[in-house]
């Protein structure tokens, strides 16, 4: 209970701080919405071959891959808030409570699903002028899917944060991180289009997987094995990375 309760009062702090500066958020979907508005009107053409005869269906296929993007860069980038506060002494001064160590990296990590859920929903709603429209309960399981991808990706850079603990080094290992997995995951672009050994090493990308789950939950089959096995692989590595970021807390507040 104990635990529940440090998370609950961690996250309430970044909550309130994130509501006194509500920028962050416009700011965050605002190239979203400029590449859904410029971008997206262009792939009709380039994706009639994956079905998509109209711009409704262009919007179907790019929406969900913008989001699986925003969810992966916002959750990647977050590792600068923590190693300012630890400049500023912030971290420093939290370790001499009483407060969970663990709870520190969770109640921040919950902080930035609500950014990328709320991010998502305004873009959502933004996205039915062009037509696209989708049933509220496969909305819920989409949002579900991108919290996962949020909490992974982190739970991930907090854990970079500790270890590196240079803002410089940081940028140049998340942008070498991120670049790939982005390309390799078709978030722009459907990853069928690629030749068949890029497609091949996208398969090992769980974030490819994600990508593609949903699209069919945008697609209307939200019982499509893409779904299900993105949700389990998504899951069994936020377990992972929770783990070995919160170990790694622990261990420097020693």
């Amino acid at each position: 209970m104990k635990l529940i309760r440090d998370i609950l009062l961690v996250f309430q702090r970044h909550l309130l701080i994130m509501r006194r500066s509500p920028l962050m958020i416009i700011l965050g979907v605002a190239q979203p919405v400029i590449y859904m508005i410029l971008f997206a009107p262009l792939l009709k053409r380039a994706l009639v071959t994956v079905g998509a005869n109209s711009m409704v269906d262009a919007y179907r296929i790019y929406v969900p891959g913008m989001l699986t993007a925003l969810a992966i860069g916002t959750g990647l980038y977050v590792g600068f808030n923590l190693l300012a506060e630890i400049s500023q002494g912030i971290i420093e001064r939290c370790r001499v409570t009483s407060i969970s160590r663990v709870a520190l990296i969770i109640g921040r990590a919950m902080r930035d699903v609500s950014v990328v859920v709320i991010q998502a929903i305004i873009i959502t709603i933004l996205s039915i002028p062009f037509g696209l429209f989708v049933r509220i309960d496969r909305l819920l399981l989409a949002y579900a899917i991108l919290a996962l991808i949020t909490m992974f990706t982190a739970s991930v850079s907090y854990g970079l944060a500790l270890k590196v603990a240079s803002p410089a080094s940081m940028g140049q290992i998340i942008n070498n991180i991120s670049q790939p997995l982005m390309l390799l995951s078709g978030t722009l672009l459907p990853i069928t289009l690629a030749p068949l050994w890029i497609q091949d090493v996208a398969n090992y990308n769980p974030f490819a997987w994600a990508v593609a789950g949903l699209r069919k939950i945008f697609a209307g089959h939200p019982e499509d094995y893409h779904v299900w096995l993105s949700i389990v692989l998504i899951a069994g590595l936020v377990a992972i990375a929770l783990t070995w970021s919160t170990r790694l807390f622990a261990k420097t507040a020693k």
